[in-house]
Order: structure tokens, then sequence, then C-alpha cells
């Protein structure tokens, strides 16, 4: 079964800076997409990003094109989600996640999830 579990969470400003990380263990199959959800207040849980495990593709939904950027280190098992430029509707929930591959990063098709780490983006 695989495990994951996030750290990095915290209070920061608009502008600041985050580094989220998620430890893995527990893959059956070499093969499989990781990343991030994110639940914000009163709002439903939606895509961030994620990475292929296989080729090192990656996704990013649009709000955070150019500002989150995520990685893998294969030999710590551990997935990374460097946040900079934070904005205040980043603020929420961040679920580390895995699903078969990229195209299956959807709620309905996720294997495992993490027990989330809170950031709040707020002056």
């Amino acid at each position: 079964q695989v495990q994951l579990v996030e750290s990095g969470g915290g209070l920061v400003q608009p502008g600041d800076s985050l580094r989220l990380s998620c430890a893995a263990s527990g893959f059956t199959s070499a093969s499989y997409a990781i990343g991030w959800f994110r639940r914000a207040p009163g709002k439903e849980r939606e895509t961030v990003s994620c990475i292929s495990s296989s080729d090192g593709r990656t996704y990013y939904r649009d709000a955070v094109k150019g500002r989150f950027t995520i990685s893998r280190d294969n030999v710590k098992n551990t997935v990374y989600l460097q946040m900079n430029n934070l904005k205040p509707e980043d603020t929420g929930v961040y679920y580390c996640a895995t699903a078969r591959s990229i195209p299956f990063f959807v709620i309905a098709e996720i294997n495992s999830w993490g027990q989330g780490t809170q950031v709040t983006v707020s002056s």
C-alpha cells in the first residue's frame, strides 16, 4: 500500500515562497503519476500539478503555471512542489496523491492520498 507524507506548509505573505514535500513509499509499479491537489475553504478539491514517474512529464493547472514547479527525487522517493509568488487564492489544504498516469490524475481515479498540509497566504 502506498503511503504519502506531506510537509512544508505554513503561513506566508503574498509574494512569498514555500516548498512542499511528499515522501512516498510502498509503490508496486514503476510507472505512475504523483502530485498535488488542493482544497480552498468552501471549494471543491482541485488538481494543482503532477509529474510522471516514468518520463518526468508534468502537468500544471493554468492558475499556477509560471509560479509553481513540481520535481522529483527518485533516490529519496520524494516529490516537491516549489511555490513562488504565492497569492491569497493559493490558500488551502494541499494533498499529495498518486494515480496510474497523468491523464488519470483526477479525484475519481486517485489511488492514494496523503493527510494534507495547510498553506495560508495572507497579509
